[in-house]
């Protein structure tokens, strides 16, 4: 194996499963491969960015320092009737450890997709602000805040492109790398909804419902849109995956971990790095250089 081969690195969405993302790309640094260009969607380009800042290493450290008391306070509840959290609070607290800057700047080539409901289309951000392009991918329809701007209203990545696979920028020689943090289960439907009522029963989500009127939580309605837009991006993602194969996938399950366990953030990043240890190895079908094991 090449000490420094070229890998184009493609993150999925998948709210707090996206923080196997960061286990993922130190386990790429690790073996001695060079992340030459990078994509992401949702929480993958979150990640992504903060890696093409070169401030990775920062803002996970911040991250695995988060409790729930600590990401309660950084929930900006809001009674509004098309979103229930606006986010400004979280990307103030982002921008204190990694300062915006033009994504045309940063060292390495990044794109972050977003979807534009007003357009019904797919946005690739490669140049303007690092953070309007995160807070646009991030944006979950119906949880966080729209972004608008005076010709587009950008949601969430997931609902287009969760697994950008034919939007990472290509070099001669390089390995494309995905990491799907929403992969399918094969134990169907059952697994999926204990975690969707494992989901709903954690403290954090609790905290959000209790502050906001309980009709705008109906059991009912809310199960069906969440297991809809879970059903969704695991399609997209699946279609992604056939139209343009990466040489290496790591896959993880969606019911692995809830898209709301934000006070897990290292444990999920140790089951990144075991899964993209475990991909390399398959890959290249022998033994890689030695890492401390996780449990």
């Amino acid at each position: 194996m090449n000490g420094k081969r070229k890998v184009a690195l493609v993150l999925s969405s998948g709210g707090a499963r996206g923080f196997a993302h960061i286990g993922a790309i130190e386990e790429l640094l690790e073996q001695g491969f060079e992340i030459s260009s990078i994509a992401g969607t949702s929480m993958g380009a979150l990640i992504g960015g903060m890696f093409a800042a070169g401030k990775l290493k920062e803002v996970a450290e911040w991250m695995f320092s988060l409790d729930r008391k600590k990401i309660f306070s950084l929930l900006d509840v809001s009674l509004s009737l098309t979103h229930v959290v606006k986010g400004d609070r979280v990307i103030h607290a982002l921008s204190e450890i990694v300062p915006d800057r033009k994504i045309e700047s940063l060292p390495i080539p990044y794109c972050a997709v977003a979807a534009d409901l007003r357009q019904s289309r797919e946005v690739v951000f490669d140049r303007g602000s690092l953070y309007a392009a995160i807070r646009s991918s991030i944006s979950v329809p119906s949880f966080l805040k729209p972004l608008q701007t005076k010709t587009m209203t950008l949601v969430d990545g997931g609902v287009v492109n969760p697994l950008p696979l034919n939007r990472v920028q290509r070099t001669p020689g390089d390995l494309l790398v995905a990491v799907n943090v929403s992969g399918h289960n094969s134990a169907d439907w059952d697994m999926l909804r204990r975690s969707l009522a494992q989901r709903r029963a954690h403290p954090l989500w609790k905290n959000i419902r209790n502050a906001l009127p309980a009709r705008i939580f109906d059991d009912n309605y809310y199960s069906l849109l969440i297991r809809t837009f879970c059903l969704m991006i695991q399609q997209n993602a699946a279609l992604s995956l056939r139209l343009t194969p990466p040489d290496i996938l790591v896959n993880i399950p969606m019911n692995r971990f809830g898209g709301f366990d934000y006070d897990r953030a290292e444990h999920i990043a140790r089951a990144g790095r075991v899964k993209m240890r475990e991909a390399l190895r398959n890959y290249f079908s022998q033994p890689l250089l030695s890492a401390t094991a996780d449990n």
